[in-house]
């Protein structure tokens, strides 16, 4: 006699329920109201699926075992047979094997009941139609068939006289999944006289035949399931009975294998792997604040559908020396990670890119600049591992052959960050330093979770590809501060939610295992600098950021790296001064910060520009320039260079023109001059640019790992759902033995109508039961309009309220006195 899974789950204990709900954490949400609601959720096929999509292969093929095994009187099978059909093959697994994938199947209730009559959860037929990859039987698809099946030296002999293109098809079907499709016109023979379409095929060196799959069809090897038509193609099923035939060298469920197929590569040397990535991390970091600078000096518009455009990404990348897609990769990352944002632009003209809406740093990038190189690596890391975004998408062609670009809502995948948390996975899980092939680790994934990586093969490689260029591996192998990282985020994500706050560990400020790590290997940041004679500042290393932020101010680029070199220039000396230093700050910074002497030239580079600088004064007339110095201005006034400007003097030491304050500045720079802009009150008007930045975005990395997982609960909440579960199954069976007047039943105990039941009626049955301490049936209906009915122990009644004691929890309730339908005292 079989059970139903209700009555099975009913008879677990509390801690067997809430270790079911830990395994299906999708199972709680909502919270099933009882037991059987949770047993019909734990028999859907939504929830089947996903409980199925994380068994490895093995167990796959265990519980295919335990389908095909299955009795036909009442649908059950054992341990045993299971067992013995798994074992069949010429390559045997060991029986514990076996029976701890049985025991996996059972603790997440895809098989349940006792041992020696183990039932399947229906809808695994339904996920999955094909056991093993086995048709139906015969006796299910034609009675022809099933009569050559019955018949096994017949069947075999027919096998044997397949052609050999005919047997190939056969060997393909039986590998499964046992269904094909065939094009039109090859299930049916030409008209009489007429030419075959399908070139014919040779039988064994014999008289040829016409199409391979004709002849199994009618030799009955395969059984139409469509025949489709001359223009329409059909469809074939190869009967399980001709399949178990064909696998007779490999066993009834194929080749099993119990652990991950082996990796050839041997293990890298771990500092190899270690200094290769940390290398990455460097030029990453680099390229992505380079990126976000050109974006503050010149922001990218937001197209009208979203994103940045194809030419603004191709100016990005050639400006920084980048291909477009580790380009795309490093602004999506970034974006996630809350560097980028969009700045809305009031009053802009509307064109093709949308109007209003501008990329460019948030204010977030000026607090992740000051951190240290490891802490923004780590942050740009996070945001990639939890961000839904598929940047190989980016470059391709969508649906209506449009462009998706970068930062488009075309690029959002909910499933990204499982695929990268099951890739990386897959490298945590070997030996550290291990370097497998693309080919390795997609074999690895296909036999950890076949369901979930099948048809993934481009996504997979593509999350290799990016994290090689992000520094999470090196030289193919995961690197150890990333396996550290993995290793926090995986835990945060077992470990749930932290209502309490006890693990919280984030506003410490202190740097993570990951950052920690990565900076033993990093270089040391370096607060000084090396001076050159021919005015080249030479960085030994990352600067600091007080040490970046004045080589910025005070020099121009010329090569990046892990040492960098800058130039000191008349320009840079000039940008410098105009930002609010003096001379004596640029001699004390050279001075402070070289470990070389200070090259003459450079001391009197500094001062003969700042003793141009602010020579001469301009403000708004359009403009106007003045000086103390009645030669300068006697000298600009005679400036053929400027006569654009149409100066015109209005004293001995003041000149003005119609044209605006800017130009004005331009001009007399260009022509070699040190002008500074006054404000109305004579003062120096500093000349630092003008930094602009997008609304502070949230970045990803405050998001759980995979948002298409459930929640995952710790064991207290657990055992609280069940207690809830429990308490919903024991109400619901109260509910069963209250009295239909009170049910609300639309039948009395004679099959009749319910007499009516008054309020008044109701009271006065309540207003007894006090009096009398009598437990009472008391049905009302919630807040949700939903009718339902307690056993109640009345203790008070006043104020349009019942103060009552519930029979089953000995808790004290309430209930407004409207709400309630009828009452009707116990027996």
């Amino acid at each position: 006699m079989t059970t139903s899974l209700a009555d099975h789950l009913r008879s677990l204990p509390d801690e067997s329920l809430a270790a079911l709900l830990a395994l299906r954490p999708d199972l709680v949400v909502p919270v099933p109201a009882d037991v059987s609601a949770l047993a019909i959720r734990a028999q859907s096929r939504v929830s089947v699926a996903r409980a199925l999509d994380g068994l490895d292969q093995f167990t796959l093929q265990i519980l295919d075992a335990a389908r095909l095994t299955r009795n036909p009187d009442d649908a059950t099978t054992a341990t045993d047979t299971v067992l013995a059909m798994a074992t069949a093959g010429p390559q045997p697994p060991a029986p514990t094997a076996v029976r701890a994938a049985v025991g996996r199947l059972r603790a997440l209730f895809l098989l349940y009941g006792p041992e020696h009559a183990l039932q399947v959860v229906p809808a695994v037929d339904e996920v999955a139609p094909y056991p093993a990859g086995l048709g139906r039987p015969a006796a299910e698809l034609d009675p022809r068939t099933a009569a050559l099946c019955a018949d096994p030296a017949k069947l075999r002999r027919t096998v044997l006289a397949a052609p050999p293109s005919a047997r190939a098809i056969l060997d393909r079907l039986a590998a499964g999944p046992p269904v094909g499709s065939v094009p039109p016109g090859a299930l049916q023979a030409p008209p009489l006289g007429a030419e075959d379409p399908v070139l014919s095929d040779p039988t064994n060196g014999g008289a040829p035949t016409g199409s391979p799959v004709r002849w199994l069809v009618d030799n009955r090897l395969l059984v139409p399931v469509t025949t489709g038509s001359s223009t329409a193609g059909g469809t074939v099923e190869l009967p399980r009975e001709v399949g178990l035939l064909l696998r007779r060298d490999t066993g009834p469920l194929g080749p099993l294998r119990t652990s991950p197929p082996p990796v050839a590569a041997a293990p890298r040397e771990p500092k190899a792997v270690d200094s290769a990535g940390a290398g990455q991390t460097m030029e990453v970091v680099r390229h992505t604040e380079g990126l976000l600078e050109q974006l503050a000096d010149e922001p990218a518009p937001v197209l009208r559908s979203g994103g940045i455009g194809v030419r603004d990404l191709r100016r990005l990348a050639r400006t920084a020396g980048l291909d477009e897609p580790t380009t795309a990769l490093l602004l999506e990352v970034a974006y996630a990670a809350g560097l980028l944002g969009e700045l809305e632009m009031p009053g802009a003209a509307t064109g093709r890119y949308g109007a209003d809406q501008q990329v460019l740093p948030t204010g977030g990038y000026e607090v992740w600049r000051a951190t240290s190189l490891a802490q923004r690596w780590e942050q740009l890391a996070r945001a990639w591992l939890t961000m839904t975004r598929q940047v190989g998408l980016v470059g391709r062609r969508d649906d209506r052959d449009r462009p998706i670009t970068a930062l488009s809502a075309e690029a959002e995948r909910a499933s990204a960050p499982a695929t990268r948390r099951a890739v990386l996975g897959v490298l945590a899980d070997l030996e550290p330093a291990t370097a497998p092939t693309p080919e390795e680790v997609q074999d690895l994934l296909d036999w950890r979770a076949p369901r979930r990586s099948r048809g993934r093969d481009a996504a997979h490689r593509e999350v290799l590809a990016e994290a090689a260029q992000l520094g999470v591996t090196g030289l193919g192998a995961l690197t150890s501060y990333a396996r550290l990282l993995l290793g926090d985020l995986t835990s945060t994500d077992e470990r749930g939610d932290d209502p309490l706050g006890v693990h919280a560990d984030v506003e410490s400020g202190d740097p993570s295992g990951a950052a920690r790590a990565l900076d033993a290997l990093l270089p040391a940041p370096v607060d000084h600098f090396l001076l050159q004679a021919d005015l080249t500042v030479v960085v030994p290393g990352p600067p600091e950021p007080a040490l970046a932020v004045e080589l910025e101010a005070m020099t121009e680029l010329e090569s990046a790296g892990g040492a960098s070199v800058h130039r000191v220039t008349t320009a840079s000396v000039r940008r410098a001064l105009d930002s609010g230093y003096v001379a004596d700050d640029l001699h004390d910074v050279f001075r402070r910060r070289s470990r070389t002497p200070v090259p003459q030239g450079l001391t009197y580079l500094i001062d003969d520009v700042a003793r141009k600088h602010g020579g001469l004064r301009v403000g708004l007339a359009g403009a106007y320039l003045r000086s103390d110095d009645e030669t300068l201005i006697s000298e600009v006034l005679a400036d053929r260079r400027l006569e654009s400007l149409a100066l015109r003097r209005l004293a001995p030491t003041v000149l003005c023109t119609q044209y605006q304050v800017g130009r004005l500045l331009g001009a007399l720079r260009d022509a070699g001059y040190a002008p500074v802009q006054e404000d109305g009150t004579g003062s120096t008007v500093l000349a630092r640019p003008r930094i602009r930045r997008a609304p502070a975005r949230v970045s990803v990395t405050t998001r759980t790992i995979d948002p298409l997982a459930a929640p995952k609960l710790p064991m207290p909440r657990l055992l609280g759902v069940v207690e809830h579960i429990r308490r919903g199954d024991a109400a619901a069976r109260a509910a069963r033995r209250a009295p239909a007047v009170v049910r609300g039943g639309a039948a009395g105990l004679g099959g009749g109508p319910v007499p009516a039941h008054t309020h008044s009626e109701a009271l006065a049955v309540l207003q007894q039961a006090v009096r009398d301490k009598a437990l009472v049936w008391v049905g009302y209906v919630d807040a949700h309009g939903a009718t339902a009915s307690r056993l109640l122990k009345p203790v008070s009644i006043g104020a349009g309220y019942l103060r009552a004691e519930d029979e089953r929890t000995e808790m004290l309730h309430t209930f407004a006195l409207h709400r309630i339908t009828a009452a009707v005292v116990a027996d």
